[in-house]
């Protein structure tokens, strides 16, 4: 039998080995205690999965909205960098107060 790596096939490992532990509680009365902290363990591990599913699912969203605005706040850097150009003039040298390279031709 192999040895399970991931969370799930623990898991899922685990559900097994408690399901027939309970189908056994007659021969086994002595493991009865531990069955039953295991047991609730895996309802606990089973509630933090689903916690960072959630978060996970939370963190992609927040990426997503993150780019927007970036890419937003660079379209909106980008043409308010235009209209300093045309307030000012391409070459002067007021545009370097804002970051702009004014053009020295």
């Amino acid at each position: 039998m192999t040895r399970e790596t991931t969370y799930a096939g623990m898991l899922g490992d685990v559900t097994r080995l408690i399901t027939a532990l309970a189908a056994n509680a007659a021969d086994l009365p002595h493991i009865e205690g531990t069955r039953a902290k295991l047991e609730k363990l895996l309802a606990e591990t089973q509630a933090t999965v689903q916690a960072q599913s959630a978060l996970t699912a939370t963190k992609q969203e927040l990426s997503r909205k993150l780019r927007a605005q970036v890419g937003e706040g660079q379209r909106l850097t980008t043409a308010i960098r235009k209209l300093l150009k045309e307030n000012y003039g391409v070459g002067a040298e007021k545009l370097a107060e804002f970051g702009v390279q004014p053009f020295r031709g």
